[in-house]
């Protein structure tokens, strides 16, 4: 267990850093678009438009941050294949806390108390998770939850695009939310995946659990952009917390048999239910931080402003 709690806290880190930098790739490409007065940038309905969000990803800020996905993606898998879901996809989730604190400086965002005492919460209650987690339970599903599994990812991901596009400039916690649960997916992808232990090429080929990984993957990393253009990196973060703790530590816990340990499961319980509170609170209490920010961005440097 100790080297799958290191592996998820280095995940984390990845993805907290990678979070903050390619918001500040992504504003800074809006400001470069809005000063060639680009009509082009946003759709009609108020949110970026594909060409915006493909400009964005070629800043080599967002670039590094990418790259620090790819590493935290590596690690999270190997978490995710040596701890309970519960206890995995949460303390990867805490890459809130990086993201927060790196975007004060970065991003030259300032915290409400509110947000702190969320952010202070929610690290109460991974220790509470790491207290209770019990090990990890089985790495089998039925082929047909693995169809299930590429089919709702699918989904959620294709229909969610489409949806937070026509909300515009209102979609941002929306397509947090969306790229946690494609990420959500990831995990749960990688926990039940055939052909990794022993490997067989051919069986992992096959299985319509790595297809949900990869459109999961790509899919929650796109949404996560969108996301980032659209409002607060708190708050889409958060959002994105929510979205990729909840439904895999259900799914493993109802599925694939995660458990707390011998008269613990209340305190897991509690530390779950925590984190997820807490998540909730950083991205209400910080949904505007966006807007406030935006009418200083002249008077700040250039890696201190949207």
């Amino acid at each position: 267990m100790i080297i799958g709690l290191v592996t998820a806290v280095a995940a984390s880190a990845c993805y907290g850093t990678g979070s903050v930098l390619q918001a500040v790739g992504s504003r800074r490409s809006a400001r470069e678009e809005a000063a060639k007065g680009a009509t082009t940038a946003t759709t009609e309905h108020g949110g970026p438009s594909l060409s915006s969000t493909a400009k964005a990803a070629v800043t080599w800020e967002f670039i590094v941050g990418s790259v620090l996905d790819l590493i935290g993606f590596l690690l999270g898998a190997l978490a995710a294949r040596l701890l309970p879901l519960f206890l995995s996809q949460t303390i990867i989730s805490a890459n809130l806390v990086i993201t927060a604190v790196l975007s004060i400086k970065l991003l030259g965002i300032r915290l409400k108390q509110l947000e702190w005492a969320s952010i202070g919460v929610l690290c109460s209650a991974l220790v509470l998770l790491a207290v209770a987690a019990g090990p990890e339970g089985g790495h089998h599903a039925d082929m047909s939850f693995h169809w299930w599994l590429l089919i709702i990812t699918t989904v959620l991901l294709v229909g969610g695009s489409l949806l937070v596009r026509r909300m515009g400039s209102k979609g941002a916690i929306v397509a947090g939310l969306l790229s946690g649960l494609g990420f959500g997916g990831l995990g749960i992808g990688v926990r039940i995946l055939n052909g990794v232990a022993p490997f067989e090429l051919g069986q992992l080929l096959s299985d319509p659990a790595l297809y949900a990984v990869l459109i999961g993957g790509l899919g929650g990393m796109y949404v996560h952009t969108v996301a980032l253009q659209l409002g607060s990196v708190n708050g889409a973060t958060a959002a994105l917390v929510v979205g990729e703790t909840v439904l895999p530590g259900a799914v493993g816990v109802l599925w694939l048999g995660d458990s707390s340990k011998s008269g613990l499961a209340w305190l897991g319980v509690a530390g779950f239910l925590l984190a997820v509170v807490s998540a909730v609170g950083v991205a209400y209490f910080g949904q505007d931080t966006h807007g406030a920010l935006g009418e200083a961005d002249a008077d700040q440097p250039e890696l201190a402003r949207h």
